[in-house]
C-alpha cells in the first residue's frame, strides 16, 4: 500500500480561503467590531448609571441637610427668642410712654 502524501500546508490554505471569500472576511470583522462596542456601550452606560445613584444620594443628602437649615432659621428668628436675646445680652428694654418722643415732620 501506498501512504499517501497528506504533507499540507494549513496556512496557504487558510490564506486561499480568505482571498476566496473576502465579504464573509468582513462580515466576520464587523461582527468582532461590534460586539467590542456593545460591550463598551454597556460598561459606559452602567458607569453612568453608577453615578446618576451616587448624584441621588448627594441630593437627597443636601435636601435633608437644606430643610434642618430652615427649620433652624426659623427656630433662631422667633420673635419671643429674639426678644429674650435683647433683655439678656443687650439689657435694653421697650420705652415707657413717657420716654417715647414724638417727632412730627411737615
Amino acid at each position: 500500500m501506498k501512504t499517501a502524501n497528506t504533507n499540507f500546508n494549513l496556512l496557504s490554505f487558510i490564506l486561499a480561503d480568505l482571498a476566496r471569500h473576502p465579504v464573509r472576511v468582513l462580515l466576520f470583522l464587523a461582527v468582532l467590531v461590534s460586539a467590542g462596542l456593545v460591550i463598551l456601550s454597556a460598561h459606559h452606560n452602567r458607569q453612568m448609571s453608577i453615578a446618576i445613584e451616587r448624584l441621588m444620594q448627594e441630593q437627597d443628602r443636601l435636601d435633608v441637610e437644606w430643610r434642618n437649615l430652615v427649620l433652624e432659621q426659623s427656630a433662631l428668628s422667633e420673635h419671643n427668642r429674639i426678644e429674650n436675646l435683647v433683655k439678656t445680652e443687650l439689657n435694653m428694654h421697650r420705652p415707657q410712654p413717657t420716654e417715647e418722643i414724638v417727632v412730627r415732620v411737615k
